[in-house]
């Protein structure tokens, strides 16, 4: 494998060194480089000695530099290769519930365990073959993963992919390796959660310490699903079980490991009609970018904003937009700020957060 060099930073090690735009990058350290986690990896050491190719010759250069400088090589694309798209068609894909006609990459379903690495998005390892596997672990990379369950034939299922039961194995592959693992699972009433949420939370605590955390999220759905599986949203009652189960498990991981591993996002608590948790609940927010506690870390910094501003007596009027499940909880927040400050007025307007 290779890669054009689309661009050489002026001034940079490698520009100084002779390399230009359109070189091609072969190796470095006399590793094959085919994409941006292997450029990554083998460039960190202090001297770099690239294989290199200029119309059709072969040639070599070396550079030294600090362990993490970066030599100003730039390339066409992010990963210095494409993305890799999704193979799944799982029952819950919100992007196939999407209206037709908005921008094409929004229809674009990745499922790129590099971009985990990266930018934190999740994956699903089926994508994944025994040599990505050991390429992760052979560069401590630690990932993000969709679980959703460790039944295999539900897994199957739910994702429409035969092969998805089995690339469970990579989960122990890469915790038995040392490799740390936050998860999460989309929660569909009447498929994934009852027994089966018990048995996929039972499995991953087998995987402590390097399962980090687990997100159990609710199923979301739209109003444009002609033609797929037929899916059921949480109420009351199954929100509630769902949390039941969640808890026993965190009482058990915390006895055990000192955290809770698994955390319920805020949707099934006000599905529920139960309280938000308090912030020592959610640990560190090791979920916060799944909705795991994102309403009682907007409620502390809301009491810590109004205990910091001494006086307020401009008069204000503003709205604010928000989902219907989250109207009442922003509702109570604007009751504080007004109780606090008179003269400060707002109208909350939840809308429908279906399609």
């Amino acid at each position: 494998m290779s890669v054009i060099i689309s661009s050489v930073i002026k001034g940079s090690k490698a520009d100084r060194c002779g390399i230009k735009s359109g070189d091609t990058l072969i190796a470095i350290n006399g590793n094959t480089i085919e994409d941006v986690l292997d450029y990554m990896f083998y460039i960190a050491v202090e001297k770099v000695s690239l294989s290199l190719e200029r119309d059709g010759e072969a040639f070599e250069k070396t550079v030294r530099k600090s362990e993490y400088d970066d030599i100003g090589l730039e390339f066409d694309t992010f990963l210095m290769d494409k993305k890799r798209s999704c193979s799944n068609k799982c029952i819950f894909c919100f992007i196939d519930q999407m209206p037709k006609g908005m921008r094409e990459t929004l229809y674009f379903k990745d499922d790129d365990a590099r971009l985990s690495f990266l930018q934190g998005n999740y994956v699903t390892l089926t994508n994944l073959d025994d040599r990505d596997i050991e390429r992760i672990i052979k560069m401590r990379l630690n990932i993000n993963v969709s679980v959703h369950t460790t039944n295999p034939e539900l897994r199957c299922k739910m994702m429409n992919n035969r092969f998805a039961g089995d690339k469970l194995r990579f989960l122990k592959m890469l915790t038995d390796a040392g490799i740390e693992l936050n998860c999460q699972i989309v929660c569909c009433p009447g498929i994934n959660d009852g027994k089966e949420l018990v048995r996929t939370l039972t499995d991953l605590e087998r995987m402590m310490p390097n399962i980090q955390s687990v997100a159990v999220v609710p199923v979301g759905i739209t109003k444009f699903r002609e033609g797929l599986f037929p899916m059921k949203i949480f109420n009351k009652e199954t929100a509630g079980a769902a949390i039941d189960v969640i808890e026993a498990v965190q009482k058990d991981c915390l006895e055990k490991y000192g955290t809770r591993m698994v955390f319920a996002s805020d949707e099934f608590y006000i599905t529920a009609e139960r309280p938000i948790p308090d912030a020592e609940y959610y640990e560190e927010y090791p979920q916060y970018e799944n909705g795991v506690g994102l309403l009682r870390s907007l409620s502390d910094e809301v009491d810590a904003a109004l205990d910091m501003q001494e006086e307020y007596s401009r008069k204000r009027k503003v709205s604010l937009a928000t989902g219907t499940l989250a109207g009442g909880f922003h509702k109570e927040l604007v009751k504080r700020i007004s109780a606090r400050f008179p003269t400060f007025e707002c109208n909350v307007y939840p809308t429908s957060g279906r399609l």
